[in-house]
């Protein structure tokens, strides 16, 4: 009975050790995978949470901002249009002249 309870017990420690490598190996292949994944991500130039927060946060003032500049507009052509009932001109633009020959840079006409 004794032969047999050591190498009972001599299997459960190869059993022990060869769980202990395991767990070591699972530990160090987790290691790696996760490194990858982590490089992976920033090659994709990702941005993080706080910072696509922050930039939404000043997309919504912006937004906000231009509702009310909007109705303010608005307010403004309304009283503008009370004040004056005729219809708003076109604005002008400038426009380049066509360069036409001047008096001095015509030819003269030769006569036939």
């Amino acid at each position: 009975m004794q032969v047999e309870n050591r190498f009972l017990d001599d299997l459960a420690r190869v059993a022990n050790g060869a769980v202990g490598a395991l767990s070591g190996v699972r530990e160090e292949i987790e290691a790696l995978v996760k490194q990858r994944v982590e490089r992976f991500l920033a090659d994709m130039d990702l941005v993080t949470r706080e910072e696509f927060e922050a930039v939404k946060e000043v997309a919504a003032k912006a937004r906000i901002e231009q509702e009310a500049l909007e109705s303010r507009v608005a307010k403004l052509e309304s009283t503008l249009a009370k004040l004056d009932p005729s219809p708003p001109k076109a604005r002008r633009t400038r426009k380049t002249k066509e360069a036409a020959p001047t008096a001095s840079e015509t030819p003269p006409e030769t006569a036939k």
